[in-house]
């Protein structure tokens, strides 16, 4: 979000940042970049008024459930305005992994589509002008599997600086690094898997090979059952947040993501990368991220075959290195915000040229939006009647 954030500002819109949310110690501060800030109520007609004074030429909903809860009040207001729908992943599909993963099941395509988050998600996805998808398998199950036509759809990854011969002559070479690293939000649930799988199934099988090497966790908001794993004499050393990633990132020899259910693309592997960091990681890490030929690390599945791949990239200084520009070539090739940002303003400006048309092939959409179907709106509008009663 900061990153289209920043994009827009470059092309000289006006932004006013809308949110429900209470701000923490690290909320940004937005103003600081000449960005509006507003707060906003659920289920309150006091939005109305407020969208109906900025009459907005482009919204960006951040997640489904934002547009579910605005979209329709948007639409009815502003009907001029194009509606955008930022997934940042497809939250139905890492959830029907995360239940599956629970129950000891397999995954698969079915199962997500039988989901009621995934027809929540996708009526999100029909009744806007666009949406962005950061995973190209993501965008490929869309149009593939559910009929979501390609002009409603853009892939926008994350959207980053070019990492320069400058910058990567200051990273600190192979023997100047030492130990291993992996690091999220205490939060997110696949992060807390990760971290417990590595810790239990996959560091014991690393330490024994590399006695001297350590396990750094960083991470905000970790839980106790995480915090509790610290032991340093194993090597394992649970840090919580750090302010300052990069340089932790750059310290260390390897970034360890053994991820096992999830979607979008990772922001932990782009950090690695960034930072001249190889990874290893698995199938589901790699996703929609690009090459798993020439993926800057190594991919594995299970513990033995993660633990193995660990020692013998640590260990070899020239797969490192090839790692190390595998990983750089990627950000600047499929990651250019210059590019991509031009790419998502050329797309926004043709829809906006022809927006009726464009909505008029949008069948499904234009269907959901029909106050028959606006489920959303009515039980809204029922919420909004009861708490003006209590």
């Amino acid at each position: 979000m900061m990153q289209l954030l920043e994009g827009f500002l470059a092309f000289d819109y006006d932004i006013t940042f809308a949110s429900t949310a209470t701000k923490t110690e690290f909320s940004a501060t937005l103003s600081d970049l000449g960005i509006k800030e507003v707060g906003i109520l659920l289920n309150d007609a006091s939005f109305d008024g407020f969208v109906s004074q900025l009459k907005p030429e482009v919204v960006i909903f951040d997640r489904f459930m934002v547009e579910e809860q605005f979209g329709w009040r948007v639409a009815q207001i502003c009907p001029d305005s194009l509606l955008i729908l930022n997934t940042e992943d497809l939250h139905s599909l890492r959830e029907s992994r995360q239940l599956c993963f629970k129950k000891g099941e397999e995954w698969s395509i079915l199962k997500w589509l039988q989901q009621d988050k995934t027809k929540r998600e996708l009526a999100s996805i029909f009744r806007s002008d666009l949406t962005l998808v950061v995973s190209t398998y993501e965008r490929e199950l869309l149009k593939e599997v559910t009929g979501v036509r390609a002009e409603l759809l853009l892939h926008l990854p994350f959207l980053l600086d070019k990492v320069s011969e400058s910058l990567i002559n200051q990273f600190p070479k192979f023997k100047e690094r030492k130990d291993f690293i992996s690091f999220g939000n205490g939060k997110h649930a696949p992060n807390i898997d990760s971290f417990h799988y590595l810790i239990e199934e996959i560091w014991p099988t690393i330490k024994k090979k590399l006695p001297q090497s350590n396990l750094h966790i960083y991470g905000a908001y970790l839980p106790k059952m995480v915090q509790q794993l610290h032991n340093p004499a194993q090597g394992l050393l649970i840090h919580g947040w750090t302010h300052n990633l990069n340089q932790v990132i750059q310290k260390s020899r390897i970034v360890l993501a053994p991820l096992r259910f999830g979607a979008g693309i990772k922001g932990k592997l782009i950090d690695a990368m960034q930072n001249g960091t190889p990874s290893i990681t698995t199938n589901i890490g790699v996703e929609g991220m690009g090459d798993f030929k020439l993926w800057p690390g190594k991919i594995a599945n299970n513990p033995q075959n993660f633990a193995k791949e660990a020692v013998d990239l640590c260990n070899n200084e020239n797969d490192w290195l090839q790692a190390q520009k595998n990983g750089i070539e990627l950000i600047n090739e499929h990651y250019n915000k210059e590019f991509l940002m031009e790419r998502l303003m050329t797309r926004i400006e043709g829809i906006k040229e022809s927006l009726v048309d464009h909505r008029s092939y949008n069948v499904i959409g234009t269907m959901l939006q029909h106050q028959t179907m606006a489920a959303a709106k009515y039980m809204g509008k029922w919420i909004e009647e009861k708490n003006r009663k209590n």
